[in-house]
Protein backbone atom coordinates (compact mmCIF):
# COMPACT_ATOMS: atom_id res chain seq x y z
CA UNK A 1 0.00 0.00 0.00
CA UNK A 2 2.07 2.99 -1.35
CA UNK A 3 -0.20 5.76 0.41
CA UNK A 4 -1.92 4.65 3.53
CA UNK A 5 -4.28 8.03 3.48
CA UNK A 6 -4.70 8.64 0.06
CA UNK A 7 -8.06 7.39 0.25
CA UNK A 8 -9.24 10.22 2.74
CA UNK A 9 -6.72 13.20 0.90
CA UNK A 10 -7.99 12.29 -2.69
CA UNK A 11 -11.01 12.42 -4.18
CA UNK A 12 -12.51 10.01 -6.54
CA UNK A 13 -11.86 11.66 -10.05
CA UNK A 14 -13.22 9.38 -12.82
CA UNK A 15 -13.20 9.73 -17.09
CA UNK A 16 -15.78 11.94 -18.62
CA UNK A 17 -17.06 12.09 -21.69
CA UNK A 18 -17.18 13.94 -24.86
CA UNK A 19 -19.78 16.79 -25.29
CA UNK A 20 -23.05 14.87 -26.46
CA UNK A 21 -23.75 16.97 -29.33
CA UNK A 22 -20.24 15.89 -30.78
CA UNK A 23 -20.02 12.25 -30.26
CA UNK A 24 -22.99 11.62 -31.73
CA UNK A 25 -22.12 12.65 -34.96
CA UNK A 26 -19.82 9.71 -35.26
CA UNK A 27 -18.78 5.89 -34.16
CA UNK A 28 -15.42 6.97 -32.49
CA UNK A 29 -14.79 6.43 -28.50
CA UNK A 30 -15.68 9.39 -26.79
CA UNK A 31 -14.28 8.89 -23.37
CA UNK A 32 -11.47 11.61 -22.25
CA UNK A 33 -8.68 9.47 -20.28
CA UNK A 34 -7.35 10.77 -17.55
CA UNK A 35 -3.76 12.28 -17.07
CA UNK A 36 -1.14 10.20 -15.73
CA UNK A 37 -0.42 11.96 -12.81
CA UNK A 38 -4.41 12.01 -11.76
CA UNK A 39 -4.32 7.90 -12.89
CA UNK A 40 -1.36 7.74 -10.17
CA UNK A 41 -3.51 9.48 -8.10
CA UNK A 42 -6.35 7.67 -8.42
CA UNK A 43 -4.32 4.58 -7.34
CA UNK A 44 -3.28 6.60 -4.48
CA UNK A 45 -6.74 5.81 -3.44
CA UNK A 46 -6.80 2.05 -2.76
CA UNK A 47 -6.59 0.51 0.74
CA UNK A 48 -4.69 -2.59 0.16
CA UNK A 49 -7.48 -3.90 2.28
CA UNK A 50 -6.68 -7.32 4.41
CA UNK A 51 -9.90 -8.72 2.68
CA UNK A 52 -9.86 -7.02 -0.63
CA UNK A 53 -13.95 -7.37 -1.67
CA UNK A 54 -13.00 -6.33 -4.77
CA UNK A 55 -11.45 -9.82 -5.92
CA UNK A 56 -14.96 -11.29 -4.99
CA UNK A 57 -16.76 -8.74 -8.05
CA UNK A 58 -14.06 -9.74 -10.54
CA UNK A 59 -14.40 -12.79 -12.09
CA UNK A 60 -11.45 -12.69 -13.66
CA UNK A 61 -9.72 -13.04 -10.75
CA UNK A 62 -7.82 -9.13 -11.30
CA UNK A 63 -5.15 -8.41 -8.49
CA UNK A 64 -6.43 -5.14 -8.08
CA UNK A 65 -4.80 -3.75 -5.14
CA UNK A 66 -1.28 -4.70 -6.73
CA UNK A 67 -1.35 -2.80 -9.84
CA UNK A 68 -3.23 0.20 -7.98
CA UNK A 69 -0.07 0.27 -5.90
CA UNK A 70 2.26 -0.38 -8.94
CA UNK A 71 0.67 2.70 -10.79
CA UNK A 72 0.58 4.71 -7.93
CA UNK A 73 4.28 4.38 -7.84
CA UNK A 74 5.12 4.72 -11.67
CA UNK A 75 6.03 1.31 -12.21
CA UNK A 76 3.59 1.02 -15.23
CA UNK A 77 5.52 -2.34 -17.13
CA UNK A 78 5.11 -3.80 -14.08
CA UNK A 79 1.73 -3.26 -12.88
CA UNK A 80 0.85 -4.78 -16.99
CA UNK A 81 2.40 -7.84 -16.01
CA UNK A 82 0.51 -8.35 -13.11
CA UNK A 83 -2.62 -7.24 -15.00
CA UNK A 84 -2.15 -9.73 -18.11
CA UNK A 85 -1.39 -12.40 -15.72
CA UNK A 86 -4.77 -13.00 -14.64
CA UNK A 87 -6.41 -11.23 -17.96
CA UNK A 88 -5.92 -11.93 -21.62
CA UNK A 89 -7.91 -8.45 -22.86
CA UNK A 90 -7.58 -5.63 -20.30
CA UNK A 91 -8.55 -3.01 -23.09
CA UNK A 92 -11.76 -4.55 -23.54
CA UNK A 93 -12.61 -5.20 -20.08
CA UNK A 94 -11.32 -1.82 -19.76
CA UNK A 95 -14.13 -0.51 -21.85
CA UNK A 96 -16.66 -3.14 -22.09
CA UNK A 97 -17.03 -4.97 -18.64
CA UNK A 98 -19.73 -3.19 -16.01
CA UNK A 99 -17.01 -2.85 -13.70
CA UNK A 100 -18.72 -5.25 -10.75
CA UNK A 101 -15.02 -4.62 -8.47
CA UNK A 102 -16.72 -1.29 -8.39
CA UNK A 103 -19.50 -2.03 -6.78
CA UNK A 104 -17.85 -4.41 -4.25
CA UNK A 105 -14.57 -1.91 -3.62
CA UNK A 106 -14.54 -1.15 0.17
CA UNK A 107 -14.50 2.62 -0.41
CA UNK A 108 -18.05 1.97 -2.35
CA UNK A 109 -19.60 2.14 0.93
CA UNK A 110 -19.83 6.04 0.84
CA UNK A 111 -19.93 5.76 -2.99
CA UNK A 112 -16.16 6.19 -3.69
CA UNK A 113 -15.03 3.14 -5.50
CA UNK A 114 -11.54 3.28 -6.53
CA UNK A 115 -11.44 4.27 -10.21
CA UNK A 116 -10.66 0.57 -11.22
CA UNK A 117 -11.54 -0.14 -14.77
CA UNK A 118 -10.10 3.59 -15.54
CA UNK A 119 -6.62 2.24 -13.92
CA UNK A 120 -6.90 -0.68 -15.91
CA UNK A 121 -7.67 0.88 -19.19
CA UNK A 122 -4.85 2.91 -18.63
CA UNK A 123 -2.15 0.22 -18.33
CA UNK A 124 -3.20 -1.85 -21.06
CA UNK A 125 -3.28 1.51 -23.34
CA UNK A 126 0.10 2.55 -22.43
CA UNK A 127 1.54 -1.06 -22.50
CA UNK A 128 0.36 -0.94 -26.09
CA UNK A 129 1.42 2.69 -26.26
CA UNK A 130 4.90 1.26 -24.91
CA UNK A 131 5.51 -1.72 -26.94
CA UNK A 132 5.07 -3.88 -24.27
CA UNK A 133 2.59 -6.20 -25.39
CA UNK A 134 4.53 -8.86 -27.39
CA UNK A 135 3.86 -12.50 -28.20
CA UNK A 136 4.38 -15.14 -25.78
CA UNK A 137 5.35 -18.09 -28.20
CA UNK A 138 5.45 -20.97 -26.29
CA UNK A 139 8.93 -22.71 -26.19
CA UNK A 140 8.00 -26.22 -27.24
CA UNK A 141 5.31 -27.65 -29.07
CA UNK A 142 3.25 -31.14 -27.98
CA UNK A 143 1.89 -31.66 -31.28
CA UNK A 144 -1.46 -31.88 -30.04
CA UNK A 145 -4.04 -29.57 -32.39
CA UNK A 146 -7.31 -27.82 -30.89
CA UNK A 147 -10.19 -26.44 -32.55
CA UNK A 148 -11.58 -23.40 -31.24
CA UNK A 149 -15.36 -22.84 -32.31
CA UNK A 150 -16.56 -19.32 -32.08
CA UNK A 151 -13.80 -16.16 -31.73
CA UNK A 152 -15.86 -14.23 -28.76
CA UNK A 153 -14.05 -13.24 -25.60
CA UNK A 154 -14.25 -16.81 -24.29
CA UNK A 155 -13.19 -18.53 -27.91
CA UNK A 156 -9.71 -15.89 -28.22
CA UNK A 157 -8.90 -16.64 -24.36
CA UNK A 158 -9.01 -20.19 -24.63
CA UNK A 159 -6.95 -20.15 -27.72
CA UNK A 160 -4.33 -18.13 -26.35
CA UNK A 161 -3.68 -19.57 -23.39
CA UNK A 162 -3.69 -23.20 -25.22
CA UNK A 163 -1.20 -21.89 -27.90
CA UNK A 164 1.14 -20.38 -25.04
CA UNK A 165 1.09 -23.97 -23.27
CA UNK A 166 2.40 -25.24 -27.03
CA UNK A 167 -1.13 -26.43 -28.68
CA UNK A 168 -1.72 -26.12 -32.70
CA UNK A 169 -4.98 -24.05 -32.39
CA UNK A 170 -7.23 -23.00 -34.90
CA UNK A 171 -10.41 -20.60 -34.26
CA UNK A 172 -13.14 -21.20 -36.61
CA UNK A 173 -15.62 -18.38 -36.71
CA UNK A 174 -18.90 -17.87 -39.36
CA UNK A 175 -18.37 -14.39 -39.66
CA UNK A 176 -16.03 -12.67 -42.30
CA UNK A 177 -13.95 -11.22 -39.52
CA UNK A 178 -12.33 -12.33 -35.77
CA UNK A 179 -13.63 -11.13 -32.53
CA UNK A 180 -18.00 -12.45 -32.58
CA UNK A 181 -20.02 -10.31 -30.40
CA UNK A 182 -16.83 -8.01 -29.55
CA UNK A 183 -16.42 -7.36 -33.39
CA UNK A 184 -20.48 -7.13 -34.26
CA UNK A 185 -21.98 -6.35 -31.09
CA UNK A 186 -20.40 -4.29 -29.76
CA UNK A 187 -21.13 -0.59 -30.84
CA UNK A 188 -17.53 1.12 -32.33
CA UNK A 189 -18.23 4.06 -30.01
CA UNK A 190 -18.24 1.86 -27.07
CA UNK A 191 -15.05 0.18 -28.19
CA UNK A 192 -13.36 0.36 -31.21
CA UNK A 193 -11.81 -2.38 -33.20
CA UNK A 194 -8.72 -1.85 -34.07
CA UNK A 195 -8.24 -3.56 -30.60
CA UNK A 196 -9.45 -7.13 -31.53
CA UNK A 197 -7.07 -6.75 -34.70
CA UNK A 198 -4.24 -5.90 -32.38
CA UNK A 199 -4.65 -9.06 -30.58
CA UNK A 200 -5.27 -11.08 -33.66
CA UNK A 201 -1.73 -10.16 -34.60
CA UNK A 202 -0.36 -10.99 -31.59
CA UNK A 203 -1.75 -14.29 -31.42
CA UNK A 204 -0.82 -15.20 -34.79
CA UNK A 205 3.02 -14.61 -34.20
CA UNK A 206 1.85 -17.04 -31.36
CA UNK A 207 0.96 -19.84 -33.66
CA UNK A 208 -3.04 -18.98 -33.39
CA UNK A 209 -4.64 -19.73 -36.74
CA UNK A 210 -7.77 -17.79 -37.52
CA UNK A 211 -10.50 -19.53 -39.76
CA UNK A 212 -13.25 -17.14 -40.56
CA UNK A 213 -16.03 -17.52 -43.24
CA UNK A 214 -16.06 -20.63 -41.43
CA UNK A 215 -19.57 -22.10 -40.07
CA UNK A 216 -19.04 -25.40 -38.32
CA UNK A 217 -22.47 -27.24 -38.65
CA UNK A 218 -22.89 -25.63 -42.11
CA UNK A 219 -19.99 -25.04 -44.51
CA UNK A 220 -17.48 -26.80 -41.92
CA UNK A 221 -18.78 -30.56 -41.17
CA UNK A 222 -18.51 -30.92 -37.43
CA UNK A 223 -18.03 -34.59 -37.46
CA UNK A 224 -15.22 -34.18 -39.71
CA UNK A 225 -13.84 -31.30 -37.25
CA UNK A 226 -14.21 -33.48 -33.91
CA UNK A 227 -12.28 -36.38 -35.94
CA UNK A 228 -9.37 -34.18 -37.28
CA UNK A 229 -8.65 -32.36 -33.87
CA UNK A 230 -7.34 -33.97 -30.75
CA UNK A 231 -9.45 -31.62 -28.50
CA UNK A 232 -12.66 -29.24 -29.58
CA UNK A 233 -13.58 -26.32 -27.50
CA UNK A 234 -16.80 -24.70 -28.20
CA UNK A 235 -17.30 -21.02 -27.12
CA UNK A 236 -20.21 -19.86 -29.68
CA UNK A 237 -22.22 -18.06 -27.08
CA UNK A 238 -25.88 -17.55 -27.02
CA UNK A 239 -27.00 -16.47 -30.07
CA UNK A 240 -31.12 -17.32 -29.96
CA UNK A 241 -32.87 -14.05 -29.14
CA UNK A 242 -35.57 -14.21 -26.87
CA UNK A 243 -38.92 -13.53 -29.12
CA UNK A 244 -41.63 -10.63 -28.07
CA UNK A 245 -44.08 -13.45 -28.96
CA UNK A 246 -47.21 -11.15 -28.94
CA UNK A 247 -49.89 -10.36 -32.41
CA UNK A 248 -48.10 -8.12 -34.97
CA UNK A 249 -44.90 -9.22 -33.77
CA UNK A 250 -44.04 -10.19 -37.73
CA UNK A 251 -44.59 -6.58 -39.24
CA UNK A 252 -42.21 -4.50 -40.86
CA UNK A 253 -40.06 -3.01 -39.02
CA UNK A 254 -39.95 -5.31 -35.80
CA UNK A 255 -36.09 -6.06 -35.54
CA UNK A 256 -33.89 -8.19 -33.09
CA UNK A 257 -31.65 -5.70 -31.34
CA UNK A 258 -28.24 -7.69 -32.28
CA UNK A 259 -29.40 -7.61 -36.42
CA UNK A 260 -29.41 -3.85 -35.73
CA UNK A 261 -26.42 -3.26 -34.06
CA UNK A 262 -24.41 -5.88 -36.47
CA UNK A 263 -25.38 -4.12 -39.31
CA UNK A 264 -24.46 -0.71 -38.09
CA UNK A 265 -20.65 -2.63 -37.23
CA UNK A 266 -20.34 -4.28 -40.41
CA UNK A 267 -20.87 -0.21 -42.51
CA UNK A 268 -18.36 1.41 -40.05
CA UNK A 269 -16.00 -1.26 -41.16
CA UNK A 270 -17.09 -1.05 -44.97
CA UNK A 271 -18.46 -4.87 -44.64
CA UNK A 272 -20.88 -5.29 -46.84
CA UNK A 273 -24.38 -6.14 -45.82
CA UNK A 274 -26.19 -9.09 -47.01
CA UNK A 275 -29.42 -8.70 -45.47
CA UNK A 276 -32.26 -8.14 -47.57
CA UNK A 277 -33.29 -4.92 -45.91
CA UNK A 278 -30.77 -1.85 -44.10
CA UNK A 279 -32.44 -1.19 -40.96
CA UNK A 280 -32.04 2.84 -39.91
CA UNK A 281 -33.17 5.17 -37.34
CA UNK A 282 -32.98 8.17 -39.35
CA UNK A 283 -36.44 10.12 -38.88
CA UNK A 284 -38.25 7.57 -37.17
CA UNK A 285 -40.10 6.66 -33.91
CA UNK A 286 -37.97 4.12 -32.59
CA UNK A 287 -38.61 2.09 -29.49
CA UNK A 288 -36.99 -0.54 -27.56
CA UNK A 289 -38.05 -2.71 -25.89
CA UNK A 290 -35.54 -4.17 -23.09
CA UNK A 291 -33.59 -1.91 -20.51
CA UNK A 292 -29.79 -3.59 -20.63
CA UNK A 293 -26.89 -2.83 -22.20
CA UNK A 294 -28.07 -4.29 -25.60
CA UNK A 295 -30.72 -1.91 -25.25
CA UNK A 296 -28.73 0.99 -24.55
CA UNK A 297 -26.35 0.21 -27.70
CA UNK A 298 -29.73 0.13 -29.57
CA UNK A 299 -30.28 3.92 -28.24
CA UNK A 300 -26.85 5.06 -28.49
CA UNK A 301 -26.64 4.13 -32.49
CA UNK A 302 -30.23 5.33 -32.83
CA UNK A 303 -29.01 8.91 -31.93
CA UNK A 304 -26.30 8.36 -34.36
CA UNK A 305 -28.73 7.74 -36.78
CA UNK A 306 -30.98 11.16 -36.39
CA UNK A 307 -33.94 9.19 -35.09
CA UNK A 308 -37.07 11.64 -34.56
CA UNK A 309 -37.80 9.56 -30.90
CA UNK A 310 -36.26 7.19 -28.90
CA UNK A 311 -38.19 5.56 -26.41
CA UNK A 312 -36.85 2.48 -23.92
CA UNK A 313 -39.36 0.15 -22.26
CA UNK A 314 -38.69 -2.41 -19.33
CA UNK A 315 -40.94 -4.97 -17.90
CA UNK A 316 -39.60 -4.45 -14.28
CA UNK A 317 -40.13 -1.77 -12.18
CA UNK A 318 -37.83 1.30 -11.70
CA UNK A 319 -34.86 0.49 -9.86
CA UNK A 320 -33.45 2.96 -6.69
CA UNK A 321 -31.69 5.44 -7.82
CA UNK A 322 -28.97 4.61 -4.81
CA UNK A 323 -28.95 1.15 -3.49
CA UNK A 324 -28.97 0.06 0.31
CA UNK A 325 -25.77 -0.40 0.94
CA UNK A 326 -26.53 -2.46 4.28
CA UNK A 327 -28.05 -4.93 1.94
CA UNK A 328 -26.35 -5.26 -1.26
CA UNK A 329 -22.92 -4.38 -0.70
CA UNK A 330 -20.25 -6.19 -1.64
CA UNK A 331 -22.42 -7.67 -4.29
CA UNK A 332 -23.80 -6.36 -7.95
CA UNK A 333 -26.88 -4.18 -6.41
CA UNK A 334 -30.14 -3.72 -8.28
CA UNK A 335 -30.28 0.35 -8.59
CA UNK A 336 -30.53 2.51 -11.41
CA UNK A 337 -28.09 2.71 -14.05
CA UNK A 338 -27.77 5.67 -16.74
CA UNK A 339 -25.63 4.91 -19.83
CA UNK A 340 -23.54 7.02 -21.86
CA UNK A 341 -26.40 6.39 -24.93
CA UNK A 342 -29.39 7.29 -22.55
CA UNK A 343 -27.51 10.59 -21.62
CA UNK A 344 -27.45 11.36 -25.28
CA UNK A 345 -31.11 11.44 -25.23
CA UNK A 346 -34.16 9.12 -24.65
CA UNK A 347 -37.64 8.54 -22.72
CA UNK A 348 -37.50 5.46 -20.34
CA UNK A 349 -40.44 3.76 -18.94
CA UNK A 350 -40.15 0.94 -16.53
CA UNK A 351 -42.96 -1.59 -15.58
CA UNK A 352 -44.61 -1.57 -19.52
CA UNK A 353 -45.50 -4.67 -20.87
CA UNK A 354 -46.77 -5.43 -24.84
CA UNK A 355 -49.83 -6.19 -25.62
CA UNK A 356 -49.38 -6.33 -29.03
CA UNK A 357 -47.37 -4.69 -32.37
CA UNK A 358 -50.13 -2.34 -34.48
CA UNK A 359 -49.77 -1.70 -38.41
CA UNK A 360 -50.48 -0.82 -41.57
CA UNK A 361 -49.92 -1.88 -44.87
CA UNK A 362 -47.32 -4.77 -43.22
CA UNK A 363 -45.52 -2.05 -41.45
CA UNK A 364 -45.01 -1.61 -37.83
CA UNK A 365 -47.21 2.00 -36.96
CA UNK A 366 -47.61 1.79 -32.95
CA UNK A 367 -47.17 -0.14 -29.75
CA UNK A 368 -50.18 -1.24 -27.67
CA UNK A 369 -48.68 -1.04 -24.07
CA UNK A 370 -50.23 -1.69 -20.36
CA UNK A 371 -49.26 -0.81 -17.19
CA UNK A 372 -47.96 -3.57 -14.74
CA UNK A 373 -47.47 -4.43 -11.11
CA UNK A 374 -44.96 -6.74 -9.30
CA UNK A 375 -45.96 -8.55 -5.85
CA UNK A 376 -44.78 -12.27 -5.05
CA UNK A 377 -47.26 -14.98 -5.25
CA UNK A 378 -48.20 -17.49 -2.22
CA UNK A 379 -44.56 -19.49 -2.92
CA UNK A 380 -42.68 -15.96 -2.53
CA UNK A 381 -42.00 -15.91 -6.03
CA UNK A 382 -42.34 -11.90 -8.06
CA UNK A 383 -45.39 -12.20 -10.44
CA UNK A 384 -46.83 -9.50 -12.47
CA UNK A 385 -50.44 -8.16 -12.91
CA UNK A 386 -51.90 -5.75 -15.29
CA UNK A 387 -53.27 -2.67 -13.96
CA UNK A 388 -56.94 -2.40 -15.21
CA UNK A 389 -57.32 0.14 -17.30
CA UNK A 390 -53.70 1.47 -17.83
CA UNK A 391 -53.78 0.84 -21.50
CA UNK A 392 -52.16 3.13 -23.88
CA UNK A 393 -50.63 3.06 -27.18
CA UNK A 394 -47.69 4.72 -28.68
CA UNK A 395 -46.15 5.84 -32.49
CA UNK A 396 -43.02 3.17 -33.43
CA UNK A 397 -41.61 3.07 -37.01
CA UNK A 398 -39.11 0.64 -35.71
CA UNK A 399 -39.29 -1.69 -32.76
CA UNK A 400 -35.92 -3.16 -31.55
CA UNK A 401 -36.37 -6.23 -29.22
CA UNK A 402 -33.49 -6.23 -27.09
CA UNK A 403 -35.21 -9.08 -24.54
CA UNK A 404 -31.70 -11.20 -24.16
CA UNK A 405 -30.83 -14.46 -25.41
CA UNK A 406 -32.27 -18.09 -24.28
CA UNK A 407 -29.62 -20.39 -25.16
CA UNK A 408 -27.40 -21.12 -28.01
CA UNK A 409 -27.95 -22.24 -31.59
CA UNK A 410 -28.94 -26.03 -31.54
CA UNK A 411 -29.55 -26.59 -35.08
CA UNK A 412 -26.17 -27.66 -36.90
CA UNK A 413 -22.78 -28.04 -34.70
CA UNK A 414 -24.73 -28.72 -31.26
CA UNK A 415 -26.98 -31.41 -32.87
CA UNK A 416 -24.78 -32.76 -35.07
CA UNK A 417 -21.83 -33.75 -31.83
CA UNK A 418 -24.48 -34.61 -30.26
CA UNK A 419 -23.65 -32.90 -26.77
CA UNK A 420 -26.05 -33.02 -23.86
CA UNK A 421 -28.26 -29.62 -22.94
CA UNK A 422 -28.87 -28.52 -19.59
CA UNK A 423 -32.56 -27.45 -18.37
CA UNK A 424 -31.80 -24.44 -19.59
CA UNK A 425 -30.75 -25.27 -23.44
CA UNK A 426 -27.79 -24.15 -23.12
CA UNK A 427 -24.44 -26.82 -23.49
CA UNK A 428 -24.33 -28.74 -20.37
CA UNK A 429 -20.41 -29.13 -18.38
CA UNK A 430 -19.28 -28.03 -15.14
CA UNK A 431 -16.71 -25.60 -14.12
CA UNK A 432 -13.67 -28.07 -12.59
CA UNK A 433 -13.31 -29.36 -16.22
CA UNK A 434 -15.84 -27.96 -18.97
CA UNK A 435 -16.13 -31.45 -20.16
CA UNK A 436 -19.40 -32.01 -22.39
CA UNK A 437 -21.22 -35.10 -22.83
CA UNK A 438 -19.16 -36.10 -25.63
CA UNK A 439 -15.61 -37.38 -25.05
CA UNK A 440 -12.89 -34.52 -25.53
CA UNK A 441 -15.71 -32.00 -26.87
CA UNK A 442 -15.22 -28.79 -24.56
CA UNK A 443 -17.48 -25.79 -23.50
CA UNK A 444 -16.89 -22.08 -22.43
CA UNK A 445 -18.63 -18.90 -21.84
CA UNK A 446 -22.46 -18.15 -23.36
CA UNK A 447 -22.55 -21.20 -25.12
CA UNK A 448 -22.56 -23.15 -21.26
CA UNK A 449 -23.25 -20.59 -18.44
CA UNK A 450 -25.84 -18.67 -20.67
CA UNK A 451 -26.08 -14.50 -21.64
CA UNK A 452 -23.29 -12.93 -19.55
CA UNK A 453 -20.35 -10.99 -19.35
CA UNK A 454 -17.35 -9.98 -21.17
CA UNK A 455 -15.60 -10.72 -17.86
CA UNK A 456 -16.96 -14.41 -17.33
CA UNK A 457 -16.36 -15.40 -20.88
CA UNK A 458 -12.83 -14.33 -20.32
CA UNK A 459 -12.43 -16.35 -17.37
CA UNK A 460 -14.08 -19.26 -18.70
CA UNK A 461 -11.87 -19.43 -21.52
CA UNK A 462 -8.94 -19.09 -19.31
CA UNK A 463 -10.32 -22.27 -17.22
CA UNK A 464 -11.62 -23.89 -19.85
CA UNK A 465 -7.89 -23.79 -21.57
CA UNK A 466 -6.50 -25.51 -18.52
CA UNK A 467 -8.73 -28.19 -18.45
CA UNK A 468 -8.25 -29.02 -22.43
CA UNK A 469 -4.42 -29.31 -21.54
CA UNK A 470 -4.85 -31.43 -18.81
CA UNK A 471 -6.68 -33.83 -20.31
CA UNK A 472 -4.35 -33.38 -23.61
CA UNK A 473 -0.91 -34.17 -21.77
CA UNK A 474 -1.90 -35.23 -17.98
CA UNK A 475 -0.99 -32.29 -16.45
CA UNK A 476 -1.08 -28.18 -16.77
CA UNK A 477 1.11 -24.85 -15.58
CA UNK A 478 -1.60 -22.83 -17.10
CA UNK A 479 -3.27 -20.77 -14.20
CA UNK A 480 -6.73 -21.47 -13.23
Amino acid sequence: MGKPTGFKEIDRQDRVYAPAAERVKNYNEFVVPLTEDDVRKQGARCMDCGIPYCHTGCPVNNIIPDWNDLVYQGDWRSAIDVLHSTNNFPEFTGRICPAPCEEACTLNITDRPVTIKTIECAIIDRAWEEGWVVPQIAPHKTGNRVAVVGSGPAGLACAQQLARAGHQIVVFEKNARIGGLLRYGIPDFKMEKHLIDSRMAQMQAEGVEFRPNSHVGVNVDAKKLYEEFDAVVLTGGAEVPRPLGVPGSDLDGVHFAMKFLTQQNRRVADEQITDNEHILAGGKHVVVIGGGDTGSDCIGTSNRHGAKSITQLEILPQPPEREDKGLTWPDWPLKLRTSSSHLEGCDRDWAVNTKSVKGKDGKVTALELVRVDWAKDTDGRMKMKEVPGSEFEIPADLVLLAMGFIHPEHDGMVKDLAVDLDDRGNVKANTEDYKTSVDKVFVAGDMRRGQSLVVWAIREGRQCARAVDEFLTGSTRLPR
